[in-house]
């Protein structure tokens, strides 16, 4: 993972829509070990270290049976990469590729997502395990591993 905004050899950025097409509210903030990208392990680790998922009042209700999943999938803000990279060239592959066909950090709407296991809540703090981003990265939502979740049957 690049430890600056420097464009590595092959990568092509773009210029930035000024147009927003959309608002995203954080609901929280992920409290983890890393203050840098090189810190970070690479799309996390089912065995690393408990990591604080903090839930902002009023979305602390929405977090009421959250406790009957083992694993949750969080998505999240990626709010210290850059957003212009069309074409890039990750440092652990030799190939130069579309930032479409790379779980690279750096996207045009850096969101990332990451299936934790949750170790505990406790009140508005969610504890887990597996996450890869740094230390007050912003939340964006909270859902059931689409895994462990089973729909309820449509009437026929």
């Amino acid at each position: 993972m690049a430890e600056t905004d420097d464009i590595r050899a092959g990568e092509q950025a773009v210029t930035f829509p000024d147009r927003v097409d959309a608002a995203i509210i954080f609901i929280g903030r992920i409290h983890t070990p890393w203050s840098e990208r090189k810190q970070c392990p690479r799309q996390g680790r089912r065995d690393g270290p408990i990591c604080r998922v903090e839930i902002f009042e009023p979305w602390v209700e929405a977090l009421d049976g959250i406790e009957t999943y083992q694993q949750i999938e969080l998505l999240y803000w990626l709010d210290r990469s850059r957003r212009d990279l069309v074409i890039q060239n990750p440092a652990h592959d030799d190939r130069i590729r579309g930032t479409f066909s790379l779980r690279s950090p750096l996207r045009p709407n850096p969101i990332g997502t990451s299936i934790v296991t949750l170790a505990e809540r406790d009140g508005a703090f969610l504890m887990v395990r597996g996450l890869d981003c740094l230390d007050g990265t912003p939340l964006v939502d909270v859902k059931p591993d689409r895994c462990a979740y089973t729909p309820l049957a449509l009437p026929k």
